[in-house]
């Protein structure tokens, strides 16, 4: 029998809406403290923050890679492909200008 990797398929609306909301909020957030797009393009000039907008968006797809890794290894069963499914073979027969 097949043995699939997750027996039911997650809505990712909830995920939308937070994700959504932890934007605005952010996002409100920065206006309220004063950071305009002018003050952050004065700050993309200098090392350091080139080097965190670049470095903390890989640390982070490294750490959910790892953490996928790990919980798929703490499963204990990898998931299982379905067998691929064959065609019934037909008998040859000749094409055009064949036999």
């Amino acid at each position: 029998m097949h043995k699939s990797a997750s027996p039911k398929r997650k809505s990712l609306k909830l995920y939308a809406i937070a994700s959504s909301a932890a934007l605005a909020l952010g996002a409100s957030g920065a206006l309220v403290a004063g950071v305009t797009p002018a003050s952050a393009a004065s700050l993309a000039h200098q090392v350091d923050p080139q080097i965190a907008a670049f470095m903390v968006p890989l640390t982070i797809l490294l750490f959910a890679i790892l953490y996928e890794a790990g919980r798929i290894a703490l499963r204990g069963n990898l998931p299982v492909e379905a067998p691929a499914h064959r065609t019934a073979r037909r008998y040859w027969s000749p094409g055009r200008g064949e036999g």
